[in-house]
């Protein structure tokens, strides 16, 4: 029903043609749908120095879910990705790009600020959530692409 991931290949495009060498941030965000047991997570990455959004999946916070955001962002030439500490980084990603530490991912965690309370479901304390995976997917990933990506969703409501 709906995709588990998503990027914008325009601004991919752009950022090979434009720059030599991007920096990006990246992080996971927790969330549910139906009971706290039923956790999903957020990956992302952010571009350093513009704010936008490259991509995002939303998986287990294994190494695969990772896997697969840097998958979607193999044409970027990255100069470095600043993470915070959580270990499937630093499997993943090459010691000399990789950069640990908060003060570089205060853009990206002001993203998930902005989602949490623009997105009711997303608040850790509400009487609001999704009871279904697809569902809580489709709404986080709906804002997502209009909010930070700017597309145009056309809806079919049957």
């Amino acid at each position: 029903m709906f995709e588990d991931s998503g990027y914008i290949k325009e601004e991919i495009d752009a950022f090979k043609d434009e720059y030599t060498k991007r920096s990006l941030e990246m992080d996971e965000m927790w969330s549910y749908y139906h009971d706290k047991q039923h956790q999903i997570w957020l990956w992302w990455a952010l571009d350093h120095d513009t704010g936008i959004p490259l991509g995002f999946y939303f998986g287990t916070r294994e190494h695969k879910s990772l896997d697969k955001l840097l998958l979607q962002l193999k044409d970027v030439n990255i100069r470095y990705v600043y993470t915070d500490n959580n270990f499937a980084y630093s499997s993943r990603i090459p010691a000399d790009k990789h950069r640990i530490g908060k003060h570089n991912t205060q853009l990206i965690e002001r993203q998930h600020l902005t989602l949490r309370t623009r997105i009711k479901r997303l608040q850790r304390k509400t009487i609001c959530f999704s009871k279904d995976s697809e569902i809580h997917k489709g709404v986080v990933g709906l804002f997502i692409n209009l909010e930070f990506f700017k597309r145009k969703i056309d809806l079919v409501f049957f």
